[in-house]
């Protein structure tokens, strides 16, 4: 494995020969909040931010940069978005009462899921959700049954699934014809979607959605699945008279999380979308929508990095040796789902040089608790900090109390200074909903 490591903007080795992030030193935070401990930094996740709007700035006046808070959803995080002038999706009750809580806008918020509860969709309705991505048959109903009841018009998009296979991992692929996602091509269902969509009266169909898959490097998968929604939109105009004011294409760009990946930038990325979207339109004849996309693991996944402390090391001689932290997958679920690939790397020691192959181990009963194989570190020792990069997605919203863990502290750091954004949960917090067979 080629080693280098992907650190937030502003990371250095510092004098004393530890990794520092903006002024902050991790030794130091760990020794003050413990491992696990997530930290991200602030100036990165703005970074990325801005990237995404300037590039579609360059590119066009309509459009919506519209954060995918599943990847890490808190209050600050919501409310470092919204200042950097992004929207948010939210795709459960939780998330959308964690932007709300916020202070996001209801207006700026849309609401994904493919099995929206009742309780859910009452939820953003009585807070008025700006917009509804509706996912089924069913949902249509439902939505404007209770839209109905209120006296209102809710915009909503339809999801569409296009056809379109993204070259990524197949547990996050979404876009295929076999999805649980959205509205198919087959048999006219999606046609038949914006039909009936179009005939509730307390709904107001803007737009259409489709996302295709996450993590992925190349721009033709996204400009397919442009090219069949465009076919959609020139069928259903002509057909229906169905006129599309937004047309949000998803995310999915993918980032590095090792050395060895190579994706496409944020600016090749819109291009592609903005410039796919432009020409597919001009060449059925219809006007240019407002475009929307849903960046959630590029935005924050390179600004967060997770400390675990070394605890005990086991050569099997000549197979490998396994190196245990106190974390694993209850903090980062993503290797054991989907083969997930990091790097790490000895934070007080970050002089030394990586000549050690490892497998970093998590400390949860199972076999499968493998957080990086084959990570090329610096020689090992009990007590040491080792860090794992490009941690700034999934981990939080992923995160288990499986065999009693509490989750991670949560840092933000800036110029020197970090602030906790999510304490740590104690054993005390874990129970506290618990209640006692007796008394």
């Amino acid at each position: 494995m080629t080693h280098t490591l992907i650190y937030p903007v502003n990371a250095t080795h510092n004098a004393a020969g530890h990794l520092e992030i903006d002024g902050c030193d991790m030794v130091d935070l760990v020794a003050e909040h413990g491992t696990p401990l997530m930290v991200y930094e602030e100036k990165t996740l703005r970074d990325q931010c801005r990237r995404f709007m300037a590039a579609f700035r360059e590119r066009t006046d309509d459009f919506e940069v519209i954060y995918a808070s599943k990847a890490f959803c808190t209050i600050a995080v919501c409310q470092l978005i919204a200042e950097e002038g992004l929207s948010i999706d939210v795709s459960g009750g939780g998330e959308l009462y964690t932007a709300l809580a916020a202070g996001i806008e209801p207006e700026r918020i849309f609401l994904h899921g493919n099995n929206k509860t009742p309780r859910e969709l009452t939820y953003a309705l009585d807070e008025r959700v700006g917009y509804v991505v509706v996912d089924s048959f069913d949902e249509i109903g439902l939505l404007e049954s209770m839209a109905a009841e209120r006296d209102r018009r809710q915009k909503v998009l339809l999801r569409i699934t296009p056809g379109v296979e993204a070259h990524t991992h197949h547990y996050i692929q979404t876009g295929q014809l076999d999805s649980k996602f959205g509205f198919g091509l087959a048999e006219g269902h999606a046609g038949e979607a914006i039909r009936r969509t179009l005939a509730a009266p307390h709904l107001d169909l803007v737009g259409l959605h489709a996302h295709i898959g996450s993590q992925i490097f190349e721009i033709e998968g996204f400009r397919t699945a442009i090219s069949v929604l465009v076919d959609l939109l020139k069928e259903a105009r002509d057909r229906d008279g169905f006129e599309c004011r937004y047309l949000n294409i998803g995310g999915g760009l993918g980032i590095r999380y090792t050395g060895e990946d190579t994706p496409m930038s944020i600016e090749e990325y819109v291009a592609g979308k903005v410039e796919g979207v432009r020409q597919e339109m001009e060449r059925v004849g219809l006007p240019m929508p407002r475009v929307l996309v849903e960046p959630g693991r590029s935005v924050v996944a390179k600004a967060g990095v997770t400390a675990y402390r070394v605890g005990n090391i086991k050569e099997v001689p000549g197979i490998r040796t396994y190196v245990s932290v106190d974390g694993g997958m209850s903090d980062n679920m993503r290797p054991m789902l989907y083969g997930a690939v990091y790097e790490a790397m000895i934070a007080n020691r970050a002089e030394d040089p990586a000549d050690t192959t490892v497998t970093v181990a998590g400390k949860h009963c199972e076999s499968s608790d493998i957080l990086v194989k084959d990570a090329l570190i610096a020689r090992p020792q009990v007590g040491d900090i080792l860090v794992t990069p490009v941690t700034g997605a999934y981990f939080f919203s992923m995160a288990s109390n499986y065999n009693g863990n509490p989750r991670a502290a949560v840092l933000l750091v800036r110029d020197g200074v970090a602030r906790v954004i999510v304490e740590r949960e104690s054993y005390a917090d874990m129970v506290a909903e618990q209640r006692p067979l007796h008394g």
